[in-house]
């Protein structure tokens, strides 16, 4: 690996978010060659499409029809045949032969003096290939219309057989992280069934001996873990599968254990806490001895400490492929930021996904926000709107990694880029929104 530990760089100097996002996706891309990831043809599986959803397509997705199939109407009106708009006559009228509806046909032949009523997607009629709207028109008895000229060209409003989609065109190409709009295209050209990445075995745990489970009594000093139930709830946005692996004591042996089991039956292993400098915080070391792994302080905040690396195939163990590792801090918001700027588009990249990185738009800060250049900052904020319909964004107050009522209350981020300074109300900031991605 060309990330190693052994790398000076990684080890004592503070990477920008853009160098640690550059790393990760370079060390994805060695585990992907090296091959047994979920590219592998033998990790490629057929779903049908109401299991289809938030699945990443294996293959391009090739049309069986042309789409439209059939030349047909764009709009409700009457169909013609448009020669006879090269006429000197300033309005034209036309007899009503007949109508044509969607699933209906019209089944003879129409002269150019004749048009036909249409319904939109019904397929245009013999002799017909162009389209007035019916409100353009003016009728006294049903039986003829009567429109101006210079209203349109010929073949207009009409739909092209293939004009959307040809035969053996990709519909859908591969990568993609299907939506509800690509399921229905799918159902559209008449495929039940689609070829996808097998699931992501992801094994999350959280380590610490402050850390106390749901069901028990707090003592003085613990806490719940949270920590784990965030990631959950992240991970299942990926739909990935999820092994959880509990809570690991602060002790170099059971982590240890912890890491191993993990490893035989996960691709991927993200564990929260450990990952500072304290006496307790044994990740960095059980790392050394099981992978290859590069232990990062990032120019960040929140979110500062984090480990990213290789987990080595055990001798005797039932997984014989490298396991990816995310070592996250134990602060619960920082979890989540990092979790949203390295671990998912690690995750959705090696799960074969092609486009992997979150969106970003800009809004306007309502208020003043203090920055120090040189670490890039992730503010959880509000989104709204101004009265002259611009979008503005507030922060939710107190900002510390800790404080997890503010991703609570948030719907987004606001992204500070690592030399930006201070920022002044009215300014235009990068946001990034949390729908679809917390």
């Amino acid at each position: 690996m060309k990330h190693s530990p052994n790398n000076p760089l990684l080890l004592s100097s503070s990477l920008h978010v853009d160098e640690a996002r550059a790393a990760i996706r370079n060390l994805v891309r060695e585990l992907l060659q090296e091959g047994g990831s979920t590219q592998d043809s033998n990790f490629i599986e057929t779903v049908t499409l109401d299991q289809a959803l938030n699945r990443i397509l294996a293959q391009d997705l090739l049309s069986p029809i042309d789409v439209p199939a059939a030349d047909n109407s764009a709009m409700d009106g009457y169909a013609f045949d448009g020669t006879c708009l090269n006429t000197n006559n300033s309005e034209i009228t036309l007899s009503i032969a007949g109508t044509a509806l969607a699933g209906k046909p019209y089944e003879g032949s129409i002269s150019q003096a004749q048009c036909l009523k249409i319904m939109t997607g019904a397929l245009m009629p013999k002799g017909c290939d162009t389209v007035i709207p019916q409100e353009f028109t003016s009728s006294s008895n049903n039986q003829s219309i009567t429109f101006t000229r210079s209203q349109l060209k010929a073949g207009e409003n009409r739909r092209l057989r293939g004009e959307d989609l040809q035969k053996d065109q990709p519909a859908i190409v591969a990568g993609r992280v299907l939506r509800p709009s690509d399921l229905g295209l799918a159902a559209s050209l008449g495929i039940a069934s689609l070829q996808v990445h097998r699931k992501l075995k992801v094994a999350i745990l959280s380590s610490g001996d402050e850390l106390r489970s749901l069901n028990q009594a707090l003592d003085p000093g613990s806490i719940y873990d949270s920590n784990r139930y965030s990631l959950i709830g992240l991970l299942n946005r990926l739909n990935v599968e999820i092994i959880d692996c509990g809570i690991v004591r602060d002790d170099p042996n059971s982590l240890k254990e912890a890491f191993i089991n993990a490893a035989a039956k996960a691709d991927v292993l993200i564990s929260s806490g450990g990952v500072s400098v304290g006496e307790a915080d044994f990740t960095k070391q059980i790392l050394q001895e099981l992978g290859d792994v590069g232990f990062w302080k990032i120019a960040m905040r929140p979110g500062r400490p984090m480990a990213f690396g290789i987990l080595k195939p055990i001798p005797d163990q039932s997984n014989p492929r490298k396991t990816l590792f995310f070592g996250l801090p134990g602060n619960p918001v920082a979890v989540m930021v990092t979790f949203y700027q390295f671990v998912r588009s690690a995750l959705l990249q090696l799960g074969g996904a092609t486009q992997t990185e979150p969106p970003l738009t800009q809004a306007i800060s309502e208020t003043a926000i203090r920055k120090k250049p040189g670490r890039t900052e992730f503010q959880r904020a509000i989104l709204g709107r101004a009265a002259d319909g611009k979008p503005t964004v507030r922060l939710t107050g107190s900002q510390g990694a800790g404080i997890l009522r503010s991703m609570s209350q948030a719907n987004c981020f606001v992204i500070l880029g690592h030399d930006q300074g201070n920022i002044a109300a009215g300014d235009w900031v990068d946001i990034a929104l949390f729908e679809g991605l917390l």
